[in-house]
């Protein structure tokens, strides 16, 4: 079993950055690749990053390449995703996931609500 909290959201202008935290625990976390999703309003979850448990061979989505970027720091449990140049698109709630190919289903965290105003 793996718990997941999210930390680091909340509301931004346009323009500004954000930066999310995720720290894992529970059995061997640091053996799962971490991904980050949202999900806005009236809309299905899409994509947002993946990093493998290793912290290398970063994925992103399309609508986020260039401007976030993904890391982990497995010392300390905790995935990060670094938001800049946020857009009014980009608000939803944001979800860190764990997951390995044994468990493709993982474990996802509470969510937390990001909000860019324009």
């Amino acid at each position: 079993q793996v718990q997941l909290a999210e930390s680091g959201g909340g509301s931004v202008e346009a323009g500004g950055s954000l930066s999310l935290s995720c720290v894992g625990s529970g059995r061997a976390v640091n053996t799962y690749a971490m991904g980050w999703y949202r999900q806005a309003p009236g809309k299905e979850r899409e994509f947002v990053a993946l990093i493998n448990y290793r912290g290398a061979h970063p994925a992103y989505g399309d609508s986020v390449t260039g401007r976030f970027t993904i890391s982990r720091d497995n010392a300390k449990n905790t995935v990060y995703l670094q938001m800049n140049d946020l857009k009014p698109e980009d608000t939803g709630i944001y979800y860190c996931k764990a997951s390995r190919p044994s468990e493709p289903e993982g474990y996802w965290g509470q969510g937390i609500q990001v909000t860019v105003s324009s």
